[in-house]
């Protein structure tokens, strides 16, 4: 019976499998297979004696290592003890010198692996529909917001770019993170590698070659759990701007915005109410982040243990690791479908731009009053009063400032209407996204 939804329910099956108890025990029978050969390689078992593990590979059964588990109360013994069985004459030298957690922690970095490939192609695929977008929409103007009022001008290309960085930012760290975390460790009880006396480095160095990992510099029992408190705050990192643009996708889909929305029209949006176009998906991306940035909090608890280790750690990290990938798993794939079937509004965005007759525009008009002599602090005080005096009224920008003696002796209407024009006050933003595109080009390699 399932009772996580995370097993039926959030991440694709390809994750799923990954972490699946199956692949788990597979990838700890393969690091005791290349152990096997790194003792071998330093004379301490007989040469050749770890192809006899190959089977043991293939038929390693979670059922049965459960079963000798709850006699014996401990997981990675009961898995040597089937692992010999399957294996022969090789089952004599499985395990010998190691630790539990040099079989562990090894796993884990080979699971992390396959894991972060399937992030980071995700993540590639969500860069590249926001570039496409961002190509698309470059110069469809539309108002910006700040403190959910309406601001200066953008174009939704502009908007698109902004989400482009963060996320290439994330593919970064992503990489970046991979050489700390992405390390075997093969040291024994206590990190001094002391079962194999002079030869601790060949079998580390022989037995991580096997699976094409580095080792950790040096460890306790356990590799540094600073290692995993970063992959999981990168994860909640990334999770958080996923949940920004999905914020950002729910707040424009409001019907009194409505400039860009989710593809909804064959979704039920309500039980009760047929017209009702929620936007549940990004809705499912946000309640997501929030489960994933409290995984935060228990990442960094991992990292203070008791002397050369103690088993606070084990518990947590069985749910941490797993459940951290399959939730930003799921929200990379529900993002991508909310962007393939995104609906853009450009008459909503028009209309938009012009709720505030103008007033939106008042910086244009003080950078101008500026250069004509009036200090910038006055021409801003002149334009804060010419607002606020209009507010709530039927005014135009342009009425209230042909009014103010102040502006009228500086401009003409024209000059005004010239300035107040959301189209010529855009700045730099061809070059900002283009630069934006181009640094995302060079860290994703799209």
């Amino acid at each position: 019976m399932s009772v996580c939804p995370l097993e039926y329910r959030y991440g694709s099956h390809e994750m799923r499998e990954i972490f699946s108890r199956k692949n788990i025990f597979s990838k700890m029978a393969l690091v005791e297979k290349a152990l096997l050969y790194g003792l071998e390689r330093a004379g301490i078992a007989p040469e050749g004696i770890s192809k006899h593990m190959e089977r043991a590979i293939k038929e390693v059964d979670p059922k049965r290592i459960d079963e000798i588990e709850r006699k014996i109360g401990h997981d990675i013994m009961a898995l040597t003890i089937e692992l010999a069985r399957l294996s022969g004459d090789a089952g004599a030298y499985i395990h010998l010198g190691a630790t539990s957690y040099d079989i562990v922690d090894t796993t884990w970095a080979l699971l992390i692996r396959d894991a972060l490939n399937v992030v980071k192609r995700k993540l590639r695929k969500l860069i590249e529909i926001l570039t496409e977008y961002s190509e698309r929409y470059k110069d469809l103007v539309m108002v910006g917001r700040t403190h959910g009022q309406h601001a200066l001008p953008i174009t939704l290309g502009f908007k698109f770019a902004n989400y482009i960085y963060e996320l290439s930012r994330s593919y970064q760290r992503l990489e970046e993170l991979e050489k700390r975390v992405i390390r075997g460790k093969i040291s024994g009880a206590v990190g001094t590698m002391a079962a194999w006396k002079d030869k601790g480095l060949i079998v580390e160095r022989e037995t991580l070659n096997q699976l094409g990992l580095e080792p950790h510099i040096i460890s306790t029992q356990v590799a540094p759990r600073d290692g995993f408190a970063e992959l999981v705050c990168i994860l909640a990192i990334l999770g958080s701007q996923i949940d920004r643009l999905a914020l950002e996708i729910r707040e424009l889909m409001r019907p009194e915005i409505l400039e860009i929305a989710e593809g909804v029209e064959k979704r039920v949006g309500s039980s009760t109410m047929p017209h009702k176009l929620n936007p549940v998906t990004c809705e499912r991306i946000s309640a997501l982040a929030k489960v994933l940035r409290g995984f935060v909090i228990t990442a960094l608890e991992n990292i203070p243990l008791w002397h050369e280790r103690d088993l606070t750690n084990s518990a947590a990290e069985r749910i941490l690791i797993p459940h951290s990938f399959l939730i930003i798993d799921e929200m990379l794939d529900c993002m991508y479908r909310v962007l393939q079937n995104l609906r853009v509004f450009p008459e909503r965005m028009k209309r938009n731009l012009h709720l505030t007759k103008g007033f939106n525009m008042l910086e244009s008009v003080m950078v101008e009053m500026v250069k004509r002599g009036v200090p910038r602090h006055k021409a801003h005080d002149i334009l804060r009063k010419v607002h606020r005096g209009a507010l709530g009224g039927d005014k135009s920008a342009i009425e209230a400032l042909m009014e103010n003696d102040e502006i009228s002796k500086l401009f003409t209407k024209d000059e005004l209407e010239e300035l107040l024009d959301p189209n010529k006050y855009l700045g730099s933003y061809k070059d900002l996204i283009k630069r934006t595109l181009e640094y995302a080009r060079s860290v994703v390699g799209i």
